[in-house]
């Protein structure tokens, strides 16, 4: 899989970009304005969507947002709240979430935000390549001033 081939969307401003998201309403979003709950763990964040989604009880609720942790290797970030968790761990933990809700497409926002201090067109293509069973159609949406960043991985 190559990100740059097809799957980023690049923007020369913060207007085109907004303009791009207030166009795909069918798009959930995987971006730093959209927090996870303070007060929950990363597997109770998780488990939440499928209780109110899918009428889990709570104990099935989390096994499920276990075993999609486990999936990328984040286990260990289950118990472990907001405030706790890296870079890699918060950002596969919001991709979770946008991917049990079965968007039509799922919007990757600013992975230079999401992952400051990570390599990230690698660590997205990883992860990604995980989840692409669960995933109809993704887009990262990108500053054209980070395309020679997708060329290093």
């Amino acid at each position: 899989m190559n990100l740059a081939q097809g799957h980023v969307v690049w923007f020369s401003d913060e207007s085109a970009r907004r303009a791009f998201i207030h166009e795909h309403p069918e798009g959930k979003l995987v971006s730093p304005e959209i927090p996870l709950r303070m007060n929950l763990s990363v597997q109770e964040n998780i488990a939440v969507i499928f209780q109110y989604r899918n009428n889990l009880k709570n104990e099935e609720a989390e096994t499920k947002a276990r075993s999609l942790l486990d999936l990328a290797g984040q286990t260990s970030c289950a118990l472990k709240r907001d405030s706790d968790l890296t870079t890699e761990q918060r950002f596969v933990a919001k991709l979770i979430r946008s991917v049990i809700l079965s968007p039509p497409l799922i919007l990757i926002d600013r992975p230079s935000l999401l992952l400051p201090d990570t390599r990230y067109p690698g660590f997205l293509e990883h992860v990604l390549e995980i989840y692409k069973p669960m995933i109809r159609e993704y887009q990262i949406l990108e500053y054209e001033w980070n395309k020679p960043l997708y060329t290093l991985q």
